[in-house]
């Protein structure tokens, strides 16, 4: 057989992501940040998809509602954009469709009367509290393969590449 060349179905193969396609001459430091991305998106998509199934709903609105969960005062359209670090045309649009399901209202904000804040809704927080509850579950049912030592580890090594990452200077 060929050098390079592999004789089993390919369609049985592992998805090719960016991580995948490196090789043992890549810097590990490469191989690390590329399976921490795949790790995340893999996730991510799992998470997308069980909202959709089960909720019909996107993770942007998930994650809207989530914001505003945390902040029962209502927040202002800057400050949602910039918690989900999204631009102030997308949380509109997403404020938009949230307002006309009744999920969320905006009021005048009373500090600054040319500004919004934007809440949920009884019907809204009812809805988010039925979706964080599941969503919950289906991140534990995730990371079920890990023991609760492997967990504990994980978390401490990436609390530590985040301090690295957060002090490091931009080049």
């Amino acid at each position: 057989m060929a050098r390079g060349h592999d004789s089993r179905d390919k369609t049985s193969a592992a998805p090719v992501d960016a991580e995948t396609r490196l090789h043992d001459d890549h810097h590990i430091s490469l191989r690390l940040w590329l399976r921490l991305l795949s790790c995340t998106n893999q996730v991510e998509a799992r998470i997308r998809q069980s909202l959709q199934t089960r909720f019909g709903t996107t993770l942007p609105r998930f994650d809207l509602m989530a914001q505003l969960e945390r902040s029962p005062e209502g927040l202002k359209m800057s400050a949602l954009s910039q918690r989900m670090m999204v631009t102030g045309g997308n949380v509109t649009g997403i404020t938009d469709g949230l307002e006309k399901e009744g999920l969320v209202v905006r009021e005048v904000d009373t500090a600054d009367r040319r500004a919004f804040r934007v809440k949920l809704t009884p019907e809204g927080r009812r809805q988010f509290a039925r979706m964080a509850s599941e969503h919950e579950q289906w991140v534990i049912d995730l990371f079920g393969g890990l023991s609760a030592r492997q967990k504990r580890e994980l978390m401490e090594l990436l609390g530590l590449v985040k301090q690295l990452v957060q002090s490091s200077a931009p080049h």
